[in-house]
């Protein structure tokens, strides 16, 4: 098998979610209550108390219920030593605000307050104790089209010293039954976005796109807009229904996987093309793509998952670059359908034939540099 060892001290991650129900936003989620109280019952009310959306974007409540912070998270990487050589030094926090406080309360309480305090919970975590990885940078939760949009960077900058970037998921999909994270399209392109927009690149922060593939010539306009400032593409463009059918009828045929595939390469390149547009080898495993549908896992080995984003990896390095492309694991969301080593190990074994340098850019270096991470802050 394909090892790490010695070509890298540690991988950086480069995409995590933090949570804990009892003490983030998320404690309004109904699961999440129900779950602590009795987790059986949460699992049987699961399928009752969720979308086909939901449950087909995390496959299981434990993903979202249950708390996952440093300890759950070092429990999952315990493995990597053993089959890459290496374990996880570092990790990027992205954030997890999926039931945002979008209700303002006037001056003293603007929507996206609660994201701060999402900041000030990620900064407080016990990362870098004992055996955990050290945070090494912070994405957090803004919307550019807010009113007080520069006053919310700099109070999540007051927040954390490790803010380096913000992200705003603005997935939308045609088919009704594919998870939305956004309430209306066009977002990047509108006028509010990109007057906001401005803030962002005054305070030399990066921008963190999660959309769905059909929705990456949004990306390709903002990159032009604003040439100087760095964009992170999410879970590698995020082709829904790539490998098998999810929603409605997304993905459900050959031919329709393969004209999503097919436009999916064509948005890539276009985004290659402007050079302050990264992408991160994340969401590897993530369910929407097609996966299937059983709770306990849809993927089952190393060599598996290889063969199935071999192609999507090489398109994105082949037009990209080694230098910027980047591994995040989507952990926990990625969980259900890839335990750890299977995750990283398939990665490993992808880009192994290119070289150690490839491996040393995409699993440290590109991350480091990007997010501007310091090799020393423990």
């Amino acid at each position: 098998m394909n090892s790490l060892d010695g070509i890298v001290p540690g991988i950086v991650d480069a995409h995590l979610h933090q949570w804990n129900p009892r003490r983030t936003p998320w404690a309004s989620n109904r699961l999440s209550r129900v779950y602590r109280m009795v987790p059986g019952v949460g699992d049987r009310l699961f399928g009752a108390m969720t979308t086909q959306a939901d449950r087909e974007y995390v496959l299981t409540p434990t993903t979202v219920a249950r708390a996952y912070e440093p300890v759950q998270y070092l429990s999952d990487t315990a493995v990597l030593p053993g089959t890459v050589g290496v374990g996880v030094d570092t990790v990027v926090h992205i954030e997890a605000h999926w039931r945002g406080d979008d209700t303002a309360g006037g001056a003293e309480q603007p929507a996206g307050r609660s994201a701060v305090e999402e900041t000030r919970y990620i900064d407080g975590l016990p990362f870098g104790v004992g055996r955990a990885p050290q945070l090494g940078a912070i994405v957090a939760h803004a919307d550019p089209r807010s009113d007080r949009f520069g006053d919310l960077l700099d109070e999540h900058a007051a927040a954390s010293d490790r803010l380096r970037g913000i992200r705003l998921i603005t997935t939308r999909h045609h088919d009704l039954r594919v998870r939305n994270g956004a309430g209306e399209d066009g977002i990047l392109s509108s006028r509010e976005f990109l007057r906001g927009y401005a803030d962002l690149v005054e305070r030399d922060l990066s921008f963190d796109a999660f959309c769905y593939s059909h929705q990456l010539y949004e990306v390709v306009n903002l990159a032009r807009e604003y040439p100087e400032s760095t964009i992170v593409i999410d879970h590698l463009g995020a082709p829904v229904g790539a490998f098998g059918p999810v929603g409605v009828r997304t993905g459900a045929t050959a031919a329709a996987r393969a004209d999503i595939l097919q436009l999916w390469r064509e948005r890539m390149v276009t985004l290659a093309a402007c050079r302050n547009v990264a992408v991160k080898l994340s969401g590897l495993a993530l369910p929407v793509l097609g996966y299937g549908h059983e709770r306990w896992g849809n993927i089952g080995s190393r060599s598996t998952l290889a063969q199935m984003i071999g192609p999507l990896v090489e398109h994105v390095i082949g037009h990209f670059g080694p230098d910027r492309v980047m591994f995040g694991s989507n952990y926990p969301i990625d969980k259900p359908n890839a335990s750890f080593d299977i995750l990283v190990g398939a990665l490993v074994d992808v880009l192994a034939p290119r070289g150690e340098d490839c491996l040393r850019r995409v699993f440290r270096d590109n991350a480091m540099r990007i997010y501007r991470i310091d090799p020393a802050a423990r």
